[in-house]
């Protein structure tokens, strides 16, 4: 795993968790902010993701 996945993973986490709470005390700002740190996270663990297959298929190559 490289660092864009950990990273994004992690704000995937701590965004799902502050979406649940926002929800919990029917506050919409940090519902917002939450999925935002959620969608954020997702594209970032994408970008981690394609990159380490980027790297196993250079590596395959040569």
């Amino acid at each position: 795993m490289n660092r864009d996945q950990v990273k994004g993973r992690i704000n995937e986490v701590i965004g799902n968790v502050k979406e649940a709470a926002g929800k919990i005390t029917d506050n919409k700002n940090l519902e917002i902010k939450g999925k935002t740190q959620k969608n954020i996270g997702k594209g970032q663990a994408d970008f981690g993701d394609l990159n380490n297959n980027l790297n196993k298929w250079r590596l395959k190559r040569t």
